[in-house]
């Protein structure tokens, strides 16, 4: 009985620490990390160096939310959208939170360093800029922050290159580039769904900031950019041409949706588009790996 009950209390433990990492997210971001590893066709690439990039970039990427869920707990308190989240709601005390994300991103950062210095630094640069810069320097100050933010967003794919071939280069900075370019589709069209609560929370967007129509011309542009930046990493790495068109048919459904949204506006096509970003990035980065596996 003593068992279960102890099992029972991690459970719920559990249950309500794991909505910190946003794991969806989370997992978005350990796929391209990994895709940005296997594109570097590694020599030495085994199960425990591919468990180390995994175990490493999970601890720190989840320590950087859990960082800025702790930060941003009074802007969630209130939005509708956030308001239920573990720190705002009272499930978790703010300084437990904060203990857990230093620790959880202490050993991760710690973790890539044993792997190799040079990929630790670009580890660190990612938290440090999605902690440090866009959350608590420029998310309450400007809607451009979502810049910043979308470099943090591309770090694990380049750190993920850097393991792999020890150095920083080219293919890994054009992965990087189409992560920060797809950032807007993502972020943007979930800032017009939720205009008002980011409004509420006092949150500078780009459609409150600059008004929904070049918002969307935006995401569209972004898009493009996003899409040739992947098509030219996938040359580099002289992946078929099955691939490219692959792809080109994959962008052809995500530039089609945000000129959709552009003309045509609706909340039906908005929400499509933020969901196909999502199909979108994650398609192409399933491309690379396959395309790049010895």
């Amino acid at each position: 009985m003593e068992n279960m009950s102890i099992q029972s209390n991690i459970h719920l433990k559990v249950k309500v620490y794991w909505p910190l990492i946003k794991s969806l997210q989370t997992g978005l971001l350990l796929m391209t990390g990994f895709t940005g590893f296997i594109s570097s066709s590694c020599p030495v690439m085994n199960w425990r160096m591919t468990l180390g990039l995994l175990g490493s970039l999970f601890l720190t990427v989840s320590g950087s939310t859990i960082l800025n869920m702790v930060y941003d707990r009074d802007i969630d308190s209130r939005m509708k959208r956030t308001v239920h989240r573990p720190l705002p709601s009272g499930q978790i005390n703010a300084n437990e939170a904060l203990l857990l994300g230093l620790t959880v991103s202490l050993l991760g950062l710690g973790w890539a360093y044993i792997l190799m210095p040079l990929y630790a630094l670009v580890v660190f640069g990612g938290l440090f800029i999605d902690v440090v810069i866009y959350t608590i320097w420029l998310k309450r100050r400007t809607a451009w922050s979502i810049v910043w933010g979308g470099i943090s967003g591309g770090m694990p794919i380049l750190a993920g290159r850097v393991l792999g071939t020890g150095r920083i280069d080219d293919i890994g900075l054009l992965f990087m580039l189409a992560i920060l370019l797809w950032i807007p589709t993502h972020i943007l069209t979930f800032s017009m769904r939720y205009n008002e609560d980011y409004q509420r929370a006092g949150v500078p967007t780009f459609p409150s900031q600059y008004g929904i129509v070049p918002t969307r011309l935006i995401i569209a542009l972004s898009s493009v950019g996003a899409a040739l930046a992947i098509g030219v990493g996938i040359y580099a790495l002289g992946l078929s041409w099955g691939y490219l068109r692959l792809l080109a048919v994959l962008t052809s459904g995500l530039l089609g949706l945000a000129i959709v949204s552009i003309f045509r506006p609706s909340e039906k096509i908005n929400f499509g588009l933020f969901k196909y970003a999502s199909v979108f990035m994650l398609g192409s980065m399933i491309m690379v790996v396959i395309g790049a596996m010895p």
